[in-house]
């Protein structure tokens, strides 16, 4: 006997339309209220096959992230499976930081060195060079379209070098050093959207280049400091821009995403986009500035004001927080006694600065055109992030979808779960450093620089004459 009837036969023996109410039913079986099966959709063909995990750069690599509370020196190296392995870490407060400046060379250069020592006692490993993180000399983002005359023919690289040269020199500015010469975009002729323009046949190239740079002699402190603590800053690379690399996964780079990094001194923001960097920002407020208020409200110490935004703080008050009272010792007071202070009142020194703090963000994102765009969600990150109440005040504030990120793929932090977020900037360092930057395509990385300078510079002035 045959299994298969029809659902409701035609009454007509014109060819009717098939339709998924006449499709033919299994005798005993229900109709199951789900989807299409995947073998019924029309979709795209399978994605090929990835080619093998990420190709790291061999050897290991130290990175050194210099913050205005603390400073991270990692040394790791990456594995075959695509992560990253720290082998040694150091972690220390910072000395003669402020703000992401040096403000005091001699206790920069101590706090440096302590640091890097741990970790290179920890990895039983010796530094000579470093990638380290650029937050000092009020770094700019910056787009420019560079152009050159191709003449109807084949795109070479030698013809890209060129046009990202002509960019760089449009980038200059006097007392300004170019730390990131980022292609976001290619054009040939009319054509728009070109990834790679070589053995594209044009009469003109055009890059859109994204130029990240800092003020000359904050960067120059900055050598001299490491230089004085026996280290060669080989990289230099923009901090949210080394945050996104650390917690943001290739779809959100790709589809768009912002990444909030709130650090100490500093609240820095970096804006990717089709898999690029678009736009960072800095911005002189953090965390360090909540513990200030707090500190002063309270007439206790940075040290006190500290633990208990730590430990009590939030971003956001509750209904049952004016019950709750914390111990208190103010300044000038001994240890024994303590007085007693509401945890409301405890939110209402430390609300209203984290409320300033996500209105520049907003503010930055509105003037750099990318604070409307809607389909971005927005990452926080960074130590001052793991504040409580924080993720639904940014939602409201910057009303876009909110996430912690803490770093992806690597192992062998100082702090696991999500107390790791302090250390996203230090992850991108390494991340950077073992290969990452090919991805970007940065003209100021370490593989186009093994031509030089003088190189480029010598291709700028032959298309000129």
């Amino acid at each position: 006997m045959n299994d298969l009837v029809e659902a409701d036969p035609p009454t007509s023996k014109r060819r009717r339309r098939p339709s998924r109410s006449r499709a033919l039913i299994p005798v005993g079986k229900e109709r199951q209220p789900q989807g299409r099966a995947d073998s019924d959709i029309l979709s795209l063909p399978p994605a090929d096959e990835p080619n093998g995990p990420r190709g790291w750069r061999t050897g290991i690599f130290g990175v050194l992230d210099i913050g205005s509370t603390k400073m991270t020196c990692l040394i790791g190296r990456g594995e075959a499976d695509g992560s990253l392995r720290v082998l040694g870490y150091g972690w220390r407060r910072s000395r003669g930081i402020r703000n992401g400046a040096i403000v005091d060379l001699r206790e920069a250069e101590q706090a440096i060195r302590a640091t890097v020592g741990q970790a290179e006692e920890a990895a039983d490993r010796r530094l000579d060079d470093i990638t380290v993180n650029l937050s000092c000399g009020q770094p700019e983002s910056r787009l420019f379209n560079a152009r050159m005359p191709i003449g109807g023919r084949e795109v070479t690289e030698s013809d890209m070098d060129r046009v990202v040269a002509e960019g760089q020199a449009r980038a200059y500015t006097e007392g300004r050093t170019v730390i990131h010469t980022l292609p976001i975009g290619y054009a040939v002729d009319e054509t728009t959207g070109i990834v790679d323009p070589r053995g594209q046949v044009c009469e003109q190239l055009i890059a859109r280049l994204h130029v990240v740079d800092a003020g000359t002699t904050a960067v120059r402190t900055l050598d001299s400091v490491l230089m004085h603590a026996e280290l060669k800053m080989t990289n230099l690379v923009s901090s949210p821009f080394a945050s996104g690399l650390s917690v943001l996964d290739e779809d959100e780079r790709e589809l768009g995403a912002t990444v909030v990094e709130m650090g100490g001194g500093t609240t820095s923001l970096a804006v990717f986009g089709e898999g690029m960097l678009l736009h960072t920002a800095h911005l002189p407020v953090g965390g360090l500035h909540v513990t200030r208020d707090l500190a002063g409200m309270l007439s206790t110490s940075l040290e006190n004001a500290e633990r208990l935004k730590t430990m009590f703080g939030s971003a956001e008050l509750s209904s049952e927080d004016g019950g709750d009272m914390l111990p208190l010792q103010m300044i000038g007071e001994d240890a024994a006694s303590l007085t007693k202070v509401s945890r409301a009142r405890l939110v209402s020194a430390i609300r209203p600065r984290v409320e300033e703090t996500l209105e520049l963000v907003r503010d930055r994102l509105d003037t750099a055109g990318f604070g409307r765009t809607g389909r971005e969600r927005v990452v926080l990150t960074g130590g001052a992030s793991l504040l409580e109440g924080i993720g639904p005040m940014a939602a409201r504030i910057l009303d876009r979808p909110i996430r912690l990120g803490r770093p992806l793929n690597i192992s062998g932090l100082p702090e696991g779960a999500a107390a790791s977020a302090g250390f996203s900037t230090a992850s991108g360092l390494l991340a950077w450093a073992a290969g990452a930057d090919r991805n970007f395509h940065d003209a100021d990385s370490p593989e186009p620089r093994s031509n030089g300078i003088l190189k480029r510079l010598v291709h700028f002035i032959r298309g000129r004459v």
